[in-house]
């Protein structure tokens, strides 16, 4: 079975000489008192990749390890700043099936292969508190590199590792690396051990994607944002696939903002090109909207649930609730996995790496970034102004729900179109995305409250065929129309501030 756990540390250059009085001065570095010398460990780790490798390219590491205290296979993935999560499993001699597919998004379903072997002497010193309780380790590495790649080329340094424990603060890092520049001793220029052992070893990868763009030019923000986006896209796959807490949330969110930036920004790519990529975006997010659906309407109705008083709560409203998720939710479950296991999700990945390798500019990609981008958010922005207009003329009704729910999704697409214009508009653009988003949740909690009454009907239904009690079913639709109605009263405000989208 798979064992996780978060790593945070920081990677440093060897001290200048044989020296290393100096690390007794690292007693007194926030909590730590003493040092404790746990010995030395030889590791020998040999690190997996595509031939073009896909995964150090994306911050992905993929080793076999033997030695030390935590030998087997371990894939380590990028989170913020100094973390990373390592996923770990026992050794074997083939990349266990569970970390390949947790590759799948960067390999594309490239073939695995051996790139380069590391191994390492290690002395190992642990940062004892008060109580004799590790908050730190500090390992001194001297390390031996070997192509797997290009036979007889191989690297030699020398580094050091300070790693945090399990729980400890991240502030302790900054008060150890205090200490550590006063010394002379300065961080680490590669992100990795296996970064570093690849470019020392492997010949020099071809150009960079997207490098023939215009630097500064309206085509390098949309690029730099599909970009961003493409890398998020690939990194939620994991978590998804482990089915990690908001992880369907974020992937589907994040497909919505590469279809509604390759939408609006059709000035500057392509759309012969990039409009198939959005036909298989949409597919996707429509693939993942089973599960998030259901996330959603299981939050809010088991919320509703639990604010009622106990004496409105009649029948096994509960058991039907439980039912209706096991059933329901193992059914989304399943249609997620297959999306991301199918050739076709494989393909989309590739047409996005495409995407970014060799982008489809038009001429007005050249152009300065100013004007283009906000004659295209203007262009949304008037999209949105007819579909609004339309909702808020319209009677109360399933007309006007209908409408209503059109008009967020224009205003979704706004609000995306900004968020790639605003390394070049500044504040107009985050200004204008933030009164968008107000409309658009709105609208979000008008719309998902219709889905509920839905569901809420469906249940009451089934309650009643089974001979059940039906009115906490009534009273929770009750709740949701009178909750509609009062997002539907605040929309025509949060719009009045939206109506401009004023980006000067």
């Amino acid at each position: 079975m798979a064992q996780s756990i978060q790593e945070t540390e920081r990677t440093y250059a060897a001290p200048a000489a044989d020296d290393i009085s100096w690390l007794s001065e690292l007693a007194g570095a926030g909590p730590v008192v003493t040092l404790a010398d746990r010995g030395v460990q030889e590791l020998d780790a040999v690190y997996y990749d595509t031939e073009d490798l896909r995964l150090t390219s994306g911050g992905v590491g993929l080793r076999r390890r033997s030695g030390g205290t935590d030998e087997g296979w371990h894939l380590t993935l990028p989170l913020s700043g100094d973390s990373r999560e390592e996923v770990r499993l026992p050794l074997s001699d083939d990349v266990p099936d569970g970390l390949r597919e947790l590759t799948l998004s960067r390999t594309r379903g490239a073939p695995l292969r051996p790139v380069v072997r590391i191994r390492s002497t290690r002395s190992v010193r642990d940062l004892l508190d008060a109580e004799g309780v590790a908050v730190a380790e500090v390992g001194l590495d001297s390390v031996r590199a070997d192509s797997c790649l290009v036979s007889g080329l191989h690297a030699m340094w020398t580094e050091m590792e300070v790693e945090l424990a399990e729980g400890e603060d991240p502030r302790l890092l900054k008060q150890v690396e205090k200490v550590l520049r006063k010394n002379g001793i300065e961080r680490a220029s590669s992100p990795s051990k296996v970064a570093r052992a690849l470019r020392e070893t492997t010949p020099a990868p071809d150009a960079a994607p997207g490098a023939g763009i215009e630097p500064g030019s309206a085509g390098a923000h949309v690029h730099a944002h599909i970009e961003r986006l493409v890398r998020a896209l690939s990194g939620l796959d994991p978590a998804v696939r482990r089915d990690r807490p908001d992880a369907v949330h974020r992937m589907r969110t994040t497909i919505r903002r590469l279809r509604g930036c390759l939408r609006s920004y059709r000035s500057v790519l392509d759309r012969e090109v990039t409009d198939p990529v959005r036909t298989e975006l949409k597919w996707l997010a429509g693939e993942l909207a089973a599960e998030r659906d259901h996330e959603v309407l299981r939050e809010r109705l088991a919320s509703g649930v639990q604010e009622l008083p106990g004496e409105m709560v009649l029948g096994p409203v509960g058991a039907r609730l439980r039912a209706w998720d096991a059933a329901e939710g193992a059914r989304a479950r399943r249609r997620t996995l297959a999306a991301l296991a199918s050739p076709r999700y494989l393909e989309l990945l590739e047409s996005l790496t495409r995407l970014l390798e060799d982008p489809p500019l038009c001429a007005k990609a050249s152009h300065g970034p100013r004007k283009v981008l906000a004659k295209a958010i203007v262009k949304e922005h008037g999209r949105l102004r007819r579909r609004m207009d339309r909702a808020l003329a319209l009677p109360a009704g399933a007309r006007r729900d209908a409408a209503v729910h059109h008009a967020r999704k224009a205003a979704k697409r706004v609000r995306h179109a900004t968020e790639a214009a605003r390394p070049a508009l500044g504040t107009p653009a985050k200004r204008l995305g933030k009164r968008v988003k107000a409309v658009q949740q709105i609208g979000g909690d008008h719309h998902d409250g219709v889905v509920a009454r839905g569901l809420l009907r469906d249940l009451a239904v089934a309650a009643h065929a089974a001979g059940e009690p039906t009115f906490t079913w009534g009273v929770l639709y009750g709740e949701e129309k009178a909750a509609g109605e009062a997002r539907l009263r605040q929309l025509p405000r949060a719009w009045k501030r939206a109506r401009n989208p004023n980006l000067t």
